[in-house]
C-alpha cells in the first residue's frame, strides 16, 4: 500500500517499484557451503532490519529534542528554522540515496522550529506543551502496538479516503491562512478559533479529525517499513524510514498542540 508520506512514496525501495534483483547461479558445492555456514544477520548482508530503523529513528529524535531545547529559549528561530527545514525536506525527498547528515540536519531544524513554537504556546497557555507531547507519544505508541499485532492495516479503500480527506484539509488550511493574512479573520487561529459547531470550536473538531489522519499516516509509514524489510531493502534505507517517521510525528505534534491551545483559548 503506497504511503502518502513523500519520504516513502518517492522511494522505489518502499513503494514496490525497485527493479528486481537478478538471481545468482548456485552450484552444488556453493549450496553445500551455504548450508554449512552460520546464518547471516541483516547487518552482514547489508539489508534493512527493524533494529536499523529503530536506532536511526531514535537518533533523529534525540537530535530533534536537543535542538528543541535551544528553540524553546530562542523563539526568533521559529521562522528561519521552518523555512530551512522545508527546503531541506524537499532535498531529502528528491535525493535518490538517503544522506544521513542532511536527514540529521533536517531533524535539528525541525527541533528548533517546534521548540520555538512550543515556547510561545506555553507562555500563553501554560501546560499545553506537556499535553501535546503526551498525546503524541500515546497516539504513536497505540498505533505502533495495534499495527504490530495486526489489529490495523493499510487498505486501498482507506488510503483513497485518507488522500481525499488530506486534500480537503490542505485546501481548508490554505484558505484559512489567506483569510488571516488579508485581515478578513483576525482570530489568532483563523476559522479554527472563531467558528463553532454545537458550541465546540472548529479547531478542536478538526484537531480530532487530523489526529486520526496522522495516525493512519503512521500506519502507512509502518506498512512501508515492513515491506522494505521483507523485500531486503538496502540497509541505508533505515535513514529514509527515520526521516519519514520524523515528518509524520512532527506533523502530529503540531496539530495536537494547536488543538489543545484552541480548546484552552
Amino acid at each position: 500500500m503506497a504511503s502518502n508520506n513523500p519520504a516513502f512514496s518517492r522511494n522505489p525501495v518502499f513503494n514496490g517499484k525497485a527493479p528486481a534483483t537478478p538471481t545468482p547461479t548456485i552450484t552444488a558445492a556453493g549450496l553445500e557451503k551455504m548450508y554449512d555456514a552460520p546464518a547471516a544477520t541483516a547487518a552482514q548482508t547489508g539489508r534493512l532490519s527493524y533494529d536499523d530503523v529503530i536506532i536511526k529513528t531514535a537518533l533523529n529524535f534525540v537530535v530533534l529534542v536537543a535542538f528543541a531545547a535551544v528553540g524553546w529559549n530562542v523563539p526568533v528561530l521559529a521562522l528561519p528554522a521552518a523555512l530551512l527545514g522545508f527546503g531541506l525536506a524537499m532535498v531529502n525527498i528528491f535525493k535518490k540515496q538517503p544522506s544521513p547528515p542532511l536527514i540529521l540536519l533536517y531533524s535539528a531544524l525541525q527541533g528548533l522550529f517546534i521548540g520555538a513554537i512550543s515556547g510561545v504556546f506555553e507562555a500563553r497557555y501554560p501546560g499545553v506543551v506537556i499535553q501535546a507531547v503526551l498525546a503524541t507519544i500515546c497516539v504513536f505508541a497505540v498505533t505502533l502496538v495495534l499495527f504490530a499485532f495486526g489489529k490495523i492495516r493499510a487498505s486501498k479503500r482507506a488510503t483513497k479516503i485518507f488522500l481525499i480527506a488530506m486534500v480537503g484539509y490542505i485546501v481548508f488550511s490554505l484558505l484559512n491562512v489567506v483569510l488571516m493574512l488579508t485581515g478578513v479573520n483576525s482570530n489568532a487561529f483563523g476559522l479554527s478559533g472563531s467558528v463553532t459547531l454545537l458550541g465546540i470550536p472548529l479547531g478542536v473538531i478538526l484537531g480530532v479529525f487530523v489526529t486520526i489522519l496522522a495516525a493512519y499516516s503512521l500506519v502507512l509509514d509502518f506498512d512501508q517499513i515492513q515491506r522494505g524489510v521483507k523485500a531486503g531493502a538496502p540497509r541505508n534505507q533505515a535513514w529514509s524510514a527515520a526521516f519519514g517517521l520524523v515528518m509524520t510525528v512532527v506533523w502530529l505534534y503540531l496539530e495536537l498542540l494547536r488543538m489543545f491551545a484552541i480548546a484552552r483559548n
